[in-house]
């Protein structure tokens, strides 16, 4: 089984816009919790992370996504960081069977910082690091 990513959508408000995928990925969620909830997760798909304390309230210093808190955690389901300057990153998981999960996927920022292809092209690399993993 492969992973597929599912059409980014976007949308605005204000000056706030929020992407939103859905990412299938060919590993249970215990399996694919560490590349959104670690540091060595993050910089092996994502981008560059110094510093990530897993916990709510733990200070994330996320590369050139900014740096911010931990909103939220619930250990295997949901790493959430908020980033300075309203942005917030959300990565929700959820069992697809009994061998894969499913990645739902929340990207809020203002301004221009981020795009829905530049995602597309991290979650392409989250497909391949899990498979690995």
């Amino acid at each position: 089984m492969s992973g597929s990513i599912a059409q980014g959508t976007s949308q605005t408000h204000g000056n706030t816009h929020i992407l939103h995928f859905l990412v299938r990925l060919p590993r249970p969620m215990e399996d694919v919790w560490p590349a959104v909830a670690t540091r060595e997760g993050l910089t092996g798909w994502c981008t560059a992370v110094d510093v990530l304390e897993p916990r709510l309230d733990g200070a994330v210093v996320l590369g050139e996504l900014g740096s911010g808190r931990v909103t939220a955690w619930d250990v295997d389901r949901v790493a959430e960081y908020g980033i300075e300057g309203g942005g917030r990153i959300r990565f929700h998981l959820e069992r697809d069977g009994d061998t894969a999960s499913v990645l739902r996927f929340t990207r809020e920022f203002r301004g221009e910082t981020d795009s829905e292809s530049a995602w597309r092209i991290r979650f392409e690399r989250l497909v391949e690091y899990v498979a690995r993993s």
